[in-house]
């Protein structure tokens, strides 16, 4: 069994830069710039994240998206309890390392390092779904308590409704990207989720 201490992560990134940095099972273009931790070892932690909660070929883990079920929970309850308004004022975006830093996932570590080499076309489709799901729940906020200060329970709900389905599409779309399903992004797809 691999453990996913640092120690361990850094002797088996070792091994792999004396056999030259090539790996079996790289996917090409999937470098990190020099400097980056972890750059390079996709095969690697392939090989690593087996038997983990962790997708062996994105080297992504759908954990991460507990960090927005989080808010679409909290702001489906508004509606009935606008009280709840202010838990989910709390909320705010995240990064995956700091997500796995804060959260219980028996590999966080190794979550945050697979993270870091995993390949970069599911690695920049991913990032740019957070992007959009952040930047949705910033916009939302405000309208949404303002919606709240006017006292009108049918244009809450709709409203809700609206940011919650939009931010429910968006899980899915990253769950697939997770998953390895779909590997892009275009703007063609966010504007499919933002009209949908």
């Amino acid at each position: 069994m691999v453990s996913s201490s640092s120690q361990a992560l850094a002797g088996t990134e070792r091994k792999a830069e004396q056999a030259g940095g090539s790996e079996a099972g790289a996917v090409p273009g999937t470098a990190r710039k020099a400097g980056a931790r972890g750059a390079g070892f996709t095969g690697t932690y392939r090989l690593l994240v087996k038997g983990k909660n962790i997708n062996q070929n994105t080297l992504l883990a759908t954990d991460y998206l507990n960090h927005f079920n989080e808010i679409i929970m909290l702001l489906e309850m508004v509606p009935s309890m606008p009280e709840c308004y202010e838990d989910a004022a709390e909320w705010k975006p995240k990064t995956y390392a700091d997500h796995f830093r804060d959260s219980c996932f028996s590999d966080a570590e190794l979550a945050i390092l697979a993270y870091e080499n995993a390949p970069e076309n599911y690695r920049q489709a991913f990032d740019a779904t957070i992007e959009q799901m952040d930047r949705l729940v910033l916009d939302a906020m405000p309208r949404i308590k303002t919606l709240i200060e006017a006292g009108d329970e049918g244009p809450l709900q709709v409203g809700i409704e609206s940011v919650t389905r939009k931010l429910e599409s968006f899980v899915d779309v990253a769950s697939s990207i997770i998953n390895g399903n779909m590997d892009t992004l275009d703007q063609g797809q966010i504007d499919q989720v933002m009209n949908g």
